[in-house]
């Protein structure tokens, strides 16, 4: 058994299927999958994302621990509210986790890091801070809950405190808004609009069962699962993990070069693969023939493997199966992959698949 998340109950209440993920018993649905998928794209739904771990990191050291701990720099957070996506890196460049980071004062800083890697990420994080004036503190006492889809903001903000309502709807893509324990901010992994919403988790209940009364629909994995692989958003431990760097994960974008002289963790392993080119290039796939992508098929062109899925599945908005893939440079525009060892026909695409409802490649 694992844990419990804070509203496990309220998720048994509504007749959920739990499945177990990243060490905690989730929701994968609460009878439908795809009709939890189309209220997020069409409507609302909410995610009890709980189990993600929040860590809160102060301290005068701060700024320059975190400058050595993530591929992006956090000198670009200036204001506080303000939100910053980034890896984790171990020495060799693999990703450690993939997280968000919130500035909320000069010293005072939020991370949110990924359920299955937080012990690990969490560990990591202690061994790097050397030196009194870093405070590293785990926030059990926490909860959160994604709202996500076009009515999700007008839904959920008579919910939150009357102090952060209207500053919550002001707040522009990755940032945030903080009262007391309470922090609201316009963030999500559906590629689709929303607030992600951090609060007391005696509060939690009260709030998840608002939202349900605002018709804000409960949703499991099996949807966020599909919604995040549409929208082209990775998956720590699966699309990348210890052994790979961003640059071969799609996520060479959340890499800051500048300034030259920061020395984060995994900098020098990067500069090498970089230079020495030959990288695996981190594709979209859209299958043009009959199956379901899944993880671990093989990719070919022509007779040669050329690499693997990483994720796949079917999407409902494009009626076609899609997939992530790490494979050669060379692969081309067109590819096999082999599915219950038949070689079926696919496309190679740049992700997204789909951004706020509508398809992004042609079918």
């Amino acid at each position: 058994m694992g844990h419990k998340p804070p509203l496990f109950d309220e998720h048994t209440a509504l007749g959920a299927r739990s499945v177990p993920f990243g060490g905690w018993d989730m929701p994968l649905h609460y009878g439908s999958q795809i009709r939890e998928y189309h209220r997020v794209r069409l409507d609302a739904g909410m995610f009890d994302v709980s189990h993600m771990r929040i860590i809160d990191l102060d301290g005068s050291g701060a700024p320059t621990f975190l400058g050595r701990l993530i591929a992006n720099d956090p000198a670009r957070l200036r204001a506080p509210g303000q939100a910053l996506y980034s890896c984790m890196l171990n020495r060799q460049g693999g990703v450690i986790d993939d997280l968000i980071l919130y500035f909320r004062a000069p010293t005072r800083y939020r991370l949110v890091v990924n359920a299955a890697t937080a012990e690990r990420a969490l560990a990591w994080m202690r061994d790097q801070a050397t030196g009194p004036a870093i405070h590293i503190r785990p926030r059990r006492d926490l909860a959160m809950i994604a709202v996500q889809g076009p009515n999700a903001r007008t839904k959920a903000v008579d919910l939150i405190p009357a102090g952060l309502r209207e500053r919550s709807m002001a707040l522009k893509p990755f940032t945030a808004a903080e009262q007391g324990n309470w922090l609201i901010s316009r963030t999500g992994y559906t590629g689709e609009d929303g607030f992600e919403l951090i609060c007391p988790v005696g509060e939690a209940p009260a709030l998840w069962r608002g939202l349900k009364g605002a018709e804000v629909a409960p949703c499991g994995l099996g949807a966020r699962d599909t919604l995040r692989l549409e929208a082209g958003l990775n998956l720590s431990g699966q699309d990348m993990d210890e052994t790979v760097t961003p640059l071969e994960s799609g996520l060479a974008w959340t890499i800051a070069w500048e300034p030259a002289e920061r020395d984060f963790i995994g900098r020098g392993a990067l500069e090498i693969q970089r230079e020495r080119g030959g990288l695996r290039r981190f594709v979209g796939l859209l299958l043009t023939g009959r199956g379901v992508l899944r993880r671990h098929q093989a990719v070919f062109s022509g007779a040669e493997s050329v690499g693997a899925v990483t994720s796949g599945g079917f999407a409902p908005t494009l009626r076609r199966s899609i997939a992530f893939a790490r494979v050669t440079p060379d692969i081309g525009e067109e590819c096999r992959v082999l599915i219950h060892d038949q070689a079926v026909p696919a496309r190679v695409v740049k992700p997204p698949f789909v951004r706020n409802g509508k398809p992004r490649i042609g079918l």
